[in-house]
């Protein structure tokens, strides 16, 4: 199993920016020191739901702090990017790294971004698919050109160029999805699915059952179909009891929450009904591994057998604070991932049915 931190680098109400970004870029180097696999760093405009604009930037200045940890973008959201610009940037940090590096696309939403950055609802609506191709021809091929809808130039260079000369060794990419029609566009390409932490296990190994059937379909080999490396989004905070650790969350993200989804405008003025403040934090605590490093634990690895999935970007930051945070990846690391290695060794020694197998 594989344990990482996601990290939304979130403006909690009375924090400045740069507080936001100061406790995220710590988290980062926390996570490594605590032995941690991966950290996934998200992108936003204009809310304070999260103050980090460019995932991959702050990515280069994470993979230039760190070691041995991976890096990753939870997402890049393309929409409102060039995907030749995006595909150089993710070349050149996989490279420079020594492939820490993996691109995390998300569509996004209809957000006024669209609007800020001149690419239109249709890069959101219609436009997507096309993007997403270029993309990934840049990050595999020796020469691109594109002649689409959207995109049209004359064949140019990849420079750098990540991939080798059979087209592998590029930057690993997921797509994010958030339904079945975002779980098809990821299947038939053979991409691995980020999958979001507002949805439970049942919905994710339906999920994952779906890419499998669309992937199968679209001619995957099926060791290629059974090993798919997608990522399950959670939160996560460590107590010496369950009273402990939820009432954590439940001082600290309703505030977050509601002014960070209250700020997100659409480009078209079509109303966006927002959760729940309060509700949304029940959820949470209610779904992911909020409690005692033995629940956690436990949680974790009853997701990974109900899905299938066995990687794990974790927010951690729901206190709000610097020091809570750290606290918190570091008995992430410390207390949490022993107790996975336990769980692991006697699930092994069991005949279990797992996702995987089952669909």
């Amino acid at each position: 199993m594989r344990i990482g931190t996601f990290v939304l680098a979130g403006q909690y109400p009375g924090q400045e920016h740069e507080e936001a970004l100061r406790r995220a870029v710590r988290s980062a180097e926390v996570a490594e020191e605590a032995g941690l696999d991966s950290v996934w760093l998200a992108e936003h405009h204009f809310v304070p739901y999260g103050v980090c604009p460019s995932a991959a930037t702050l990515a280069a200045y994470l993979l230039g702090r760190t070691e041995r940890i991976g890096v990753g973008t939870a997402v890049s959201v393309l929409p409102t990017a060039h995907p030749v610009s995006l595909g150089e940037q993710a070349a050149l940090l996989h490279l420079v790294s020594g492939g820490r590096f993996t691109l995390g696309i998300g569509r996004g939403g209809p957000w006024v971004d669209l609007e800020v950055f001149g690419n239109g609802l249709e890069a959101y609506e219609r436009d997507f698919p096309e993007s997403l191709d270029l993309l990934l021809r840049w990050l595999r091929d020796s020469e691109v050109s594109a002649d689409g809808e959207r995109h049209r130039f004359r064949e140019v260079p990849v420079v750098p160029r990540s991939a080798d000369a059979a087209g592998g060794n590029h930057p690993p990419v997921v797509l994010a999805c958030t339904s079945p029609g975002t779980v098809r566009n990821a299947a038939r390409r053979g991409l691995p699915m980020l999958l979001g932490m507002h949805v439970g296990d049942e919905e994710k190994a339906e999920m994952v059952a779906l890419w499998r059937r669309t992937a199968r379909d679209s001619g995957l080999p099926r060791g290629a179909t059974e090993t798919a490396g997608h990522v399950s989004a959670g939160v996560v905070q460590i107590g010496d009891s369950q009273t402990e650790a939820v009432e954590v969350l439940r001082r600290a993200l309703p505030g977050w929450l509601r002014q960070g989804l209250a700020a997100h405008r659409t480009v078209d003025g079509r109303q966006r009904p927002m959760r729940d403040a309060f509700a949304y934090t029940e959820l949470l605590c209610e779904l992911h591994p909020v409690g005692t490093p033995q629940l956690c634990a436990d949680r974790l690895s009853a997701t990974a057998e109900r899905t299938g999935i066995t990687r794990f970007a974790l927010l951690a930051e729901g206190s709000g604070e610097l020091t809570g945070t750290e606290h918190n990846v570091r008995r992430l690391g410390t207390d949490v991932l022993p107790l996975l290695a336990e769980n692991s060794a006697a699930t092994a020694a069991l005949p279990v049915q797992s996702a995987l197998t089952a669909n």
